[in-house]
C-alpha cells in the first residue's frame, strides 16, 4: 500500500511538473512565430478571413478573377516554407529570426508592368480603351504559372503580455515577403 502512495504521489507530481511546463513551452516566442506560419500552411480562419477581406477590395477583379486570385494565394500560403533561425529574449521583448521561402510572384507582377508599358494596346476592349480586367487576366494567367521561389529573412518581434507573448505588428514589407510580392 506504501509503494501504491509512493507510486501515485511520484505520478501526481510527474503530470503536474509536465502540465505546467506545457504552457511554458507552448508560449514562447519561437512557438508563437511557428504558429503564425502554420496558420497560413493550414488556412487558418483568421488567414482565410484576412485573405478574404484583401481580395474583397480588389475593385478592379471581376468576381471570377477575386475566386482565381484567392485560390491562388491559397496555394502559394499552403506552399509556403519557414525555418527558425535564433530567438532572442530580452526581458519582455524577443526577436526572432525566421527564414521563409515562397513563390516569387513579385518578379512576375514586374514582367507583367513591364509587358504593359511595352504592349498597352493588347489589353485594349473592343472599343479601343484599356480595359483593366484583360490585364488582370494575364497577371493571373502569369501568376498560376509561378515555379521560381525565393528566400527571405525575417526579424519578427513579440512582447510580452500579461504573461503571454504576442507578436507585434508585422511590417508591410515583412508582409509583402510573407505573400511573395517584395519587390527586391
Amino acid at each position: 500500500m506504501k509503494r501504491l502512495a509512493i507510486f501515485l504521489l511520484a505520478l501526481i507530481t510527474v503530470t503536474g511538473c509536465s502540465c505546467g511546463n506545457t504552457k511554458l513551452t507552448q508560449d514562447t516566442p519561437k512557438k508563437k512565430v511557428e504558429t503564425f506560419f502554420s496558420n497560413y500552411q493550414t488556412l487558418n480562419d483568421d488567414v482565410l478571413t484576412q485573405l478574404d477581406d484583401v481580395v474583397n477590395k480588389q475593385t478592379d477583379f471581376t468576381e471570377d478573377q477575386k475566386n482565381e486570385y484567392r485560390e491562388l494565394m491559397k496555394k502559394h500560403y499552403k506552399n509556403l516554407t519557414y525555418e527558425i533561425k535564433d530567438e532572442v529574449i530580452d526581458g519582455d521583448n524577443a526577436t526572432v529570426t525566421v527564414e521563409i521561402e515562397v513563390t516569387d510572384y513579385s518578379k512576375i507582377m514586374t514582367d507583367a508592368d513591364t509587358y504593359l508599358s511595352e504592349h498597352p494596346e493588347q489589353f485594349n476592349n473592343e472599343e479601343g480603351v484599356y480595359d483593366v480586367s484583360l490585364f488582370t487576366k494575364y497577371r493571373l494567367e502569369k501568376l498560376k504559372d509561378a515555379k521560381d521561389k525565393v528566400k527571405y529573412t525575417l526579424n519578427l518581434t513579440l512582447t510580452k503580455v500579461n504573461d503571454e507573448w504576442v507578436m507585434d505588428t508585422i511590417s508591410d514589407t515583412d508582409e509583402s515577403k510573407i505573400h511573395g510580392m517584395y519587390v527586391y
